[in-house]
């Protein structure tokens, strides 16, 4: 395995498996926020930039599966017929995988805030050979 399969990094400090799959779902979750939040959206348009998302999304490292759902019901036209994409309109699962090691988090309305969090962790045994 090369440093991009075991997220090694060639700091002089050594990370867990586990604990850089969830240090990557947090960076992949909060760099779709901040990319994303203000997007011009309608509801004819968010299947297309709920799949552009996932698209971006999938391309970078460490990531294994990611879902974008926006809530509809939040787009409220403005008087030039569209809205603005908010953060408390993202519905996210995304799932990171570092060597052996995966993480499931989210981003999800919760009591008004757009909260982020770990939703699991887990590390698959390798395969013995013998």
């Amino acid at each position: 395995m090369d440093n991009h399969e075991t997220g090694e990094n060639s700091g002089g400090f050594c990370l867990s498996g586990k604990e850089q799959a969830i240090f990557e779902a947090g960076i992949k979750l909060g760099a779709l926020y901040h990319q994303w939040v203000g997007t011009p959206i309608s509801r004819e348009s968010a299947g297309s930039v709920e799949s552009a998302i996932e698209k971006s999304v999938i391309l970078q490292p460490f990531v294994e599966e990611i879902a974008v759902r926006l809530d509809r019901s939040l787009m409220k036209e403005n008087a030039f017929g569209y809205s603005e994409l908010s953060g408390l309109m993202f519905a996210v699962t995304i799932v990171t995988r570092v060597g052996f090691s995966y993480c499931k988090a989210r981003l999800a309305p919760s009591d008004g805030y757009p909260l982020m969090q770990v939703v699991e962790c887990c590390e698959i045994p390798p395969v013995s050979r013998n």
